[in-house]
This record gives C-alpha cells, structure tokens and sequence, in this order.
C-alpha cells in the first residue's frame, strides 16, 4: 500500500472524491481512509506512486507521500 498524507481532505465528501478519482483511474484500486489522520492508503497493481499523486492532485488536493507498506 502507498500512503499519503492529504491535509486538505477534511470531511466524508472529499473521502468519497479522492476514493472515486483513484477508482475511475484504477479500478482494481482498494482504497482505505483515515479522516482524523489525513490519510488515504491506496493497494493498486496497475499504478505507480507518482500516477496515483497525479490523480490526486487532479481531484483538487495536495498529496505528501507517508509511506509504502509490501501488500498482505
């Protein structure tokens, strides 16, 4: 999983935008959000880090890559 740290997402609406953007771009895509912490967690095989931090800057927010975790 590739993590990111996303400050401007604030409230369920910008989860379900940054979690629809990363869908429609990835399909195979599991996405996990940690509101409170500001944190999107993105498992995808079809995307690199940097595509992903694309998408997600075209949904209108600011990305700071946390992490990269091997997948379970």
């Amino acid at each position: 999983m590739i993590t990111f740290h996303i400050q401007d997402m604030t409230c369920g609406h910008c989860a379900s935008t940054i979690t629809k953007a990363v869908k429609e771009a990835a399909p195979d895509a599991t996405v996990a959000i940690d509101l409170k912490q500001h944190q999107v967690s993105i498992a995808t095989k079809t995307m690199t880090t940097t595509e992903l931090q694309e998408v997600l800057v075209e949904a209108g927010y600011t990305p700071i890559q946390v992490g990269i975790s091997a997948e379970s």
